[in-house]
């Protein structure tokens, strides 16, 4: 699967999905075209999807918050007669690379928790309708709803059959949403995901795995009744209109290098490392949200967010021998607290609100993306507020003391803003700073009082927010060794390692989805029952069952 993997799309080359708007009530259908695989040698048979089928998805949801904001609910459903989805096509993941599985995964993953949290972060809520089969990654796409709707007839059942059939497990967050979500009993989740046919009717509900059971001749009727009475009974503010998201203007380079307008990648293959540097603003921000509305897509923080999500994903997929990350910024941090102060004092507006929540997102999917990351606080760097944020993602970061010779840029800095103490938290419920301080955090308290003010390499440094300060002399040196060093590790142990020492603190679902369920399922993905000539996914279909190494390890 060597072809580059594209994430940026929009509804005119949709292939799988489709949205009938109705005033507040969207209807969102999955339509999937089975000859409208990502890579050729399967077909999406019965509504099965791989990664371009999620990453329409993906894209519906985005649009949702931002074009149509009028929406309250989302009732998502299936187009096709007497199948609902039956999960990641099994031919996919039988011929997928390791590493696209995972990655898989962990894009899917990331666009079931975007959705999961629309009701509470943007007032849309997500019904799902299920008719027809409803088994593994379909259940999980129904799992991430706010509401699940189950029709009572003969063949409507939910299930999730990965360890029976396929020797994987439900690695969309399924057993983790059974259990911390949806409070199945242990015992009764324990048969759940032991057996192949799903569960029906009454016994779904009672078992807690959907919310409503309806008789199959008023099921339509009824789901459209329950989508007007969650519509009426939100606290969404009306919006007249969204903006548009127009296209992101990116150009790939011979070398792999990404440009976009505020986001420069550098891909260094030999050295195996990737450089990207987020440009500051160049203009003064908008007088008002008004002004900032009237800007649209163009306005710098939403521009910037969608340039620096779509580098990420970019770099996932079609970069994973970059192993290293180095995180770099240059602009005025006074114009860039000035464009964040804008939507921190309009948080209630419904475009700032947005942007604002796209933040946090975005910086989630640094946290949980599997390189080794860091950042270099130079000269005439902006790391500040949100920008400062990726500070505090990032395993280490080394910043410039001092003048160096030659170098006329302003002195690096970091500054601390109000948003960087809650508006932004991780998938632990924690902000970065409260988890970088979480043996100390009353420091984090005494760090309020540094708000606003621009703290030169000795002062960051005395309040722990930079792992190292090196003037001059030390400095390319340093760097160097660091760089050197890190490409020279197992990528295997970094992964576990890095991942294991980014999210202290309470677990949540989130953080067992991401640090928990994902890393069983990527050694799952590795095993012979799984993936091996004579495994599971192999055989899948051959009416022969996987011949399993029976060891428990």
């Amino acid at each position: 699967m060597s072809k580059v993997i594209d994430f940026q799309t929009d509804p005119s080359k949709y292939r799988h999905w489709r949205v009938e708007y109705d005033g507040d009530v969207a209807n969102l259908f999955m339509d999937v075209d089975e000859k409208g695989g990502l890579f050729e040698g399967y077909e999406l048979k019965l509504n099965s999807y791989d990664l371009g089928v999620d990453i329409e998805l993906n894209d519906v949801v985005q649009r949702m918050r931002f074009e149509h904001p009028e929406v309250k609910v989302v009732v998502m459903q299936s187009a096709k007669d007497k199948v609902f989805c039956a999960g990641a096509n099994i031919r996919m993941l039988g011929g997928a690379a390791h590493s696209h599985k995972v990655n898989f995964c962990k894009f899917t993953n990331e666009t079931r928790n975007a959705y999961e949290a629309a009701e509470v972060e943007s007032g849309q809520k997500y019904i799902c309708a299920v008719k027809g089969a409803c088994a593994g990654g379909g259940y999980e796409l129904a799992l991430a709803c706010n509401h699940i709707m189950l029709t009572d007839d003969s063949t409507s059942a939910v299930g999730l059959p990965e360890v029976p059939l396929l020797a994987v497990l439900p690695g969309t967050g399924g057993l983790t949403r059974v259990t911390d979500k949806r409070k199945v009993r242990r015992d009764l989740a324990d048969i759940f995901c032991s057996i192949e046919e799903g569960v029906k009717g009454k016994r779904a509900k009672d078992w807690r795995l959907v919310d409503e059971v309806i008789p199959n001749s008023k099921f339509d009727a009824t789901v459209q009744e329950r989508a007007r009475e969650f519509a009426a009974a939100s606290s969404k503010v009306d919006v007249a209109r969204g903006i548009t998201l127009g296209p992101i203007n990116r150009s790939v380079a011979e070398d792999g290098s990404l440009s976009y307008d505020l986001v420069e990648v550098e891909i260094h293959r030999a050295a195996r490392k990737a450089i990207i540097t987020l440009k500051g603003p160049e203009e003064a921000a908008p007088a008002d949200m008004a002004a900032f509305e009237a800007q649209g897509d163009q306005a710098y923080l939403l521009k910037l967010c969608r340039e620096l999500e779509d580098a990420i994903l970019y770099l996932r997929l079609n970069e994973m021998e970059a192993g290293l990350w180095i995180f770099r910024t240059q602009g005025d941090p006074e114009t860039l607290i000035a464009h964040e102060a804008l939507l921190a004092e309009n948080a209630e507006h419904w475009l700032a609100n947005e942007v604002r929540q796209y933040w946090k997102r975005t910086l989630k999917r640094v946290d949980v993306t599997s390189r080794s990351l860091a950042a270099f606080i130079e000269h005439g760097s902006c790391f500040a507020g949100v920008l400062a944020e990726l500070l505090f993602s990032v395993d280490r970061s080394y910043m410039m003391e001092d003048e160096f010779e030659g170098d006329n840029r302003p002195i690096a800095t970091v500054t601390l803003t109000a948003d960087n103490f809650g508006t932004y938290p991780m998938g632990n419920g924690l902000t970065r700073l409260q988890t970088r301080f979480l043996g100390d955090p009353d420091h984090v308290e005494t760090l309020k009082d540094t708000i606003g003010e621009a703290l030169d390499a000795e002062a960051a440094d005395e309040q722990g927010l930079v792992t190292m300060i090196l003037d001059d002399i030390d400095w390319e040196d340093e760097v160097r060794i660091f760089q050197e060093e890190r490409a020279s590790f197992s990528p295997d142990a970094m992964t576990g390692m890095e991942a294991n020492l980014r999210f202290a603190g309470p677990e949540t679902m989130e953080t067992r989805i991401f640090g928990r369920l994902t890393a069983w399922q990527n050694w799952i993905f590795n095993r012979p029952n799984a993936v091996g000539e004579d495994g599971a996914l192999q055989r899948y279909g051959t009416g022969v069952r996987g011949n399993y190494n029976m060891e428990r390890v």
